[in-house]
């Protein structure tokens, strides 16, 4: 019914025309390692999530998104899942981005709840297809000379099988923490990190002029934690972005689409 209303993807294309999916923004961040964990050189890590490929998104943002890419050169590319909305097969609008998104140590990738409900066998194959390194409940290190640092990826906190004990299994001093919406926290149980990279909430997607949600995300952390930096007790910093794409209707309001860019020194 949604995608017979959106006119398969037409409403989504005046809205990117008139500015109606906001403007894509690069949100940068510097993280500080404990003494203990140094790194040989600052290691940049770029983070993108929530594309939602198909009628509620204009696929000119994933242009946009690679061509900012191309210009911030990170070392590694981090993908945060829902990569597509209501049908598996709208994962095409995203292959030529995927395909040609690349990072000198890797693109690695967590599903979000979209791609569980839609179809995740689909995904799974486009995204080894295209190159990605799909992290379920694994950790994998980083090619030198960052083999101390690994990428901790955890299935989707509430519509996956999310494992805690074997995201973190043997990973390496320095870990980053990849899942799909803050409550991934709540699944990390006695496992720690260096930083965490969360989406899912869209910064709110559209926000009223005093800055709170119209609708807030489900999930308590992701109530909590909808859009920023926070400090986490015993772990590293978590930062939040607000996605790319449109989920629901395709509009953004005060919530602008991000790429995060985070330097670890």
């Amino acid at each position: 019914m949604l995608n017979f209303l959106l006119m398969k993807g037409w409403v989504a294309n005046l809205s990117w025309r008139l500015g109606g999916h906001g403007r894509l923004e690069v949100a940068r961040h510097e993280v500080q390692l404990d003494p203990e964990r140094r790194l040989p050189r600052a290691l940049v890590i770029a983070f993108a999530s929530d594309f939602h490929a198909g009628p509620t998104t204009d696929p000119a943002i994933f242009d946009a998104l690679l061509e900012k890419l191309q210009r911030e050169r990170p070392d590694v590319l981090l993908l945060g899942g829902d990569y597509i909305s209501f049908d598996a097969a709208n994962i095409g609008y995203l292959r030529s981005f995927l395909e040609q998104a690349r990072a000198p140590l890797g693109v690695y990738a967590v599903l979000g709840n979209h791609d569980v409900w839609n179809g995740r066998e689909e995904i799974e194959a486009a995204l080894a297809a295209a190159g990605v390194e799909l992290l379920v409940n694994r950790n994998v290190a980083l090619p030198a000379p960052f083999g101390e640092v690994s990428i901790c990826g955890i299935d989707d906190p509430w519509t996956g099988k999310p494992a805690p004990e074997a995201t973190f299994a043997g990973a390496g001093p320095v870990r980053i923490y990849l899942m799909h919406s803050p409550d991934g926290l709540w699944r990390l149980g006695d496992q720690r990190f260096d930083l965490g990279l969360a989406g899912h909430t869209h910064g709110g997607q559209i926000v009223l002029g005093n800055g709170k949600p119209l609708k807030h995300p489900s999930g308590p952390y992701s109530r909590q934690y909808w859009h920023g930096r926070f400090a986490i007790p015993g772990n590293g910093p978590l930062f939040v972005g607000r996605g790319i794409g449109c989920a629901g209707i395709p509009l953004r309001l005060r919530a602008d689409p991000e790429l995060l860019i985070c330097t670890l020194r």
